[in-house]
Formats: structure tokens, sequence, C-alpha cells
């Protein structure tokens, strides 16, 4: 086989299996967590740290967000089974990145490895981005270019495909729509939330040897969760969020 063809066949494979990538995260930051040993001087974590890394994920959800909120129906989803595109995203965040979303996703998973403070944690997930998401782009973009053509190259030709270049911007061709970023992105928005808590409980239990309560992540926890119901109760119960275009 082709190496084209073995990079393509991965990718797809990879492509389908990509909502299991957080069970293996989750374990290499247990495994990280196990490893550490926080120094004497200072048994409390560092709060400020938390609140960065925090922040960092919540900039790569911020970048979903967008990208998603100007994204017409049938791109930009979440569907794990093959390639859909019904028109190619060039504007917007596609003006400057061909992947905005796996930008987001590695800003969100990066956060959550400088959390765990290990450095061998960190070069893994960067890794492992490299590798995962480079064939996922090659055989996306293969589909892209067979379905699209010349469009395609023209627009892959002047967009870089990870690291954003700001000066190819174009105004998105459709206005932002708040409904359609919420209920593509709550979910996510709650897992980030959710798994900077269960971390912060894991290392104390690791680092103390019994169970005790962050109580600053607590609260982020319970606001972020009422936030999680009430959105994902708009959207099954009520049309509050639905939309007709996307």
């Amino acid at each position: 086989m082709l190496l084209q063809e073995e990079f393509e066949n991965l990718g797809n494979r990879f492509f389908r299996w990509r909502s299991y990538l957080p069970l293996c995260m989750g374990a290499l930051f247990l495994a990280a967590l196990l490893s550490y040993r926080h120094p004497a001087a200072a048994p409390r974590p560092d709060r400020a740290w938390q609140m960065l890394c925090l922040l960092i994920s919540l900039a790569g959800l911020g970048i979903r967000l967008y990208t998603v909120g100007f994204a017409p129906r049938g791109t930009s989803g979440r569907n794990t089974l093959a390639q859909v595109a019904e028109v190619l995203n060039i504007t917007g965040m596609y003006s400057v990145v061909r992947n905005p979303l796996y930008l987001g996703n590695f800003l969100i998973w990066l956060g959550l490895s400088l959390f765990v403070k290990v450095w061998w944690c960190i070069i893994i997930v960067i890794l492992c981005f490299i590798i995962f998401y480079e064939r996922i782009i090659f055989a996306e973009e293969r589909f892209l270019r067979e379905k699209f053509g010349s469009i395609f190259l023209e627009w892959a030709e002047k967009t870089p495909a990870i690291i954003p270049q700001f000066k190819n911007w174009e105004s998105p061709s459709l206005i932002f729509s708040w409904k359609s970023a919420l209920n593509r992105e709550y979910s996510g928005f709650f897992a980030i939330i959710a798994s900077y808590t269960a971390l912060a409980i894991i290392r104390d239990i690791i680092q103390s040897g019994k169970f005790t309560l962050d109580k600053t992540w607590l609260i982020i926890f319970f606001f972020g969760l009422i936030i999680y119901l009430t959105i994902r109760f708009l959207k099954k119960k009520t049309n509050i969020l639905r939309t007709v275009d996307r």
C-alpha cells in the first residue's frame, strides 16, 4: 500500500475513533498524576496556574464556538461515521486557518496537560495531537480536494493548516448564530469543567492520601452543571435553541 493511501486509511479510522480520544487522554493524565509529587514547600496547588490552564482550554472552546456559530448546515459537525461537507468553508475562522476546530481541540488538551504539571505528559499530548490529527486532516483534505477541486486547492494554498495567519481574514458569509454554537458546544463546555474538577480531586487524593473536595473547583463545577442542564433542557424540551438553516 502506498504511503499516501496508508495515511488516508489511518486518518479515516482516527476520524471514526476520535470520540474515544478523551478516554486515552484520561488514562494518560491519571498516570501523570500518580507520578507527580508536589514540592513540600508548596503543599497546595497554585491557584493562579490552575486558572491560567482553564483559560487556555476555554480559549480553545471559544475558537470552536466562534467557528461553528458561523458554519452552515452540513459542515463543522461531530459526525463520526464518514466525511461530510455540503459546502466548503473559506470565510471567518476558515480564512485564517484550515482546521480551526482542531486548533481549538489542541488548546483544550494543552490546558489540561499543563494543569497536571508533568513535563512528559505535556510532550505526549503534543505528539499525540500531531500524529492523530495530522492523519485525520490528510484524509479530510483528500476528500475535500476530490469534492471541491480547484476551489479547495486555491483556498488551501493560501491558508495554513493549524497556525492561524490573521492577515488572511475574510468576514464570515453568514451571521453568527448563538443557538447553533450553544447546541453544538454546550456538552464540550461541561466536559472541560468536569475534567478539571476531576483532575483537581484526584490530585488531592493522591497527594494527601484522603478524599478531599476543593471548594473552588466544586463551585466552578456547580455553575458549569447549571449552565449545562439549562442549555440541555432548552434544547430538548423547548424550541428556543432550534435553528432552521444551521
